[in-house]
C-alpha cells in the first residue's frame, strides 16, 4: 500500500517537474518571447513615403491640366487640317518673330525657379527671394508682350469672331495666358510667405508645388508656340 502510494507521488511530481513532459515555462519578455530587446536598435515603424501628399495631389492636377490642352490641341488640330487655307486669306499673320523672343523670357524663368529652389536647399533665403522676384518679373513680362501682340492683332481685324483661325488662336493661347497669369499670383504668394521666413531647407512644399506648376506651364508654351504660330 505504501509502495503503491509512493509511485503515485513520484508520477504525479513527474507531471509537475520541468522538463519531464510538462508544458514548456514562459519564456521572460526580451529573451526572445516576443519582448523588446534592448540590446537591439530600435527599428522604424514605417519607411517615409516617396512622394509627399502635396507633390502627389499636383501630379493629379498636371495630368488633369495636360488632357485639358491635349483636348484643345486635337481640336486644333481637326480645323487645320481640315483642307480649308490656314491661315484664312485677308487674315493678319501672327507675330512670330516676337513671340519667339518672348518664349526666350519663359524659358529662362524656368531656369531662374530652378535656381530659388536650389538656393532654398541651401538655406539662403535672401537669394531664394531674388530668384523667385526675377521668375516672377519674367512671368509678368511675358504676359504683357503677349498681350501686346493681342492689341495689335485686334486692331489689324483679328477677334474672336473672324472665324476659325481666330476663335482657336485666342482661345488655346488665352488658356495658356490665364495659366501663366495664375502662375504669376502663386509665386508672388510663395515670395511673401519666403520674405517672412515660412520656408527653409525641411519645409519647402509649397515651393515644390508652385515649382511643378510653373514648369507645367513653360513647358506647354514651346509646344503651342509651334502648333499655333509655325504648323
Amino acid at each position: 500500500m505504501r509502495q503503491a502510494m509512493s509511485e503515485d507521488i513520484s508520477v504525479s511530481g513527474d507531471k509537475i517537474r520541468p522538463g519531464n513532459g510538462g508544458s514548456p515555462p514562459e519564456e521572460p519578455p526580451g529573451n526572445g518571447g516576443g519582448g523588446s530587446d534592448p540590446s537591439r536598435p530600435d527599428m522604424p515603424a514605417d519607411n517615409p513615403p516617396l512622394v509627399g501628399n502635396a507633390q502627389l495631389a499636383m501630379i493629379v492636377f498636371i495630368a488633369a491640366e495636360l488632357m485639358f490642352f491635349a483636348g484643345l490641341i486635337g481640336a486644333f488640330l481637326v480645323f487645320r487640317f481640315s483642307g480649308k487655307p490656314w491661315p484664312p486669306p485677308f487674315q493678319p499673320r501672327l507675330p512670330v518673330g516676337i513671340t519667339a523672343v518672348n518664349t526666350v523670357f519663359l524659358l529662362i524663368s524656368s531656369f531662374t525657379f530652378t535656381r530659388a529652389k536650389r538656393e532654398l536647399r541651401l538655406g539662403n533665403t535672401s537669394r531664394l527671394c531674388a530668384y523667385l522676384s526675377i521668375t516672377g518679373a519674367l512671368g509678368v513680362l511675358f504676359l504683357a508682350i503677349q498681350g501686346y501682340e493681342w492689341v495689335k492683332l485686334l486692331s489689324f481685324g483679328l477677334t474672336v469672331s473672324s472665324g476659325t483661325y481666330a476663335s482657336t488662336f485666342y482661345t488655346i493661347i488665352g488658356a495658356h495666358a490665364l495659366h501663366v497669369s495664375l502662375g504669376v499670383v502663386w509665386l508672388v504668394a510663395v515670395l511673401i510667405r519666403s520674405w517672412l521666413g515660412f520656408y527653409s531647407p525641411g519645409n519647402d512644399t509649397g515651393v515644390t508645388a508652385c515649382g511643378m506648376y510653373w514648369h507645367l506651364v513653360v513647358g506647354l508654351w514651346p509646344a503651342l508656340f509651334y502648333l499655333v504660330y509655325l504648323l
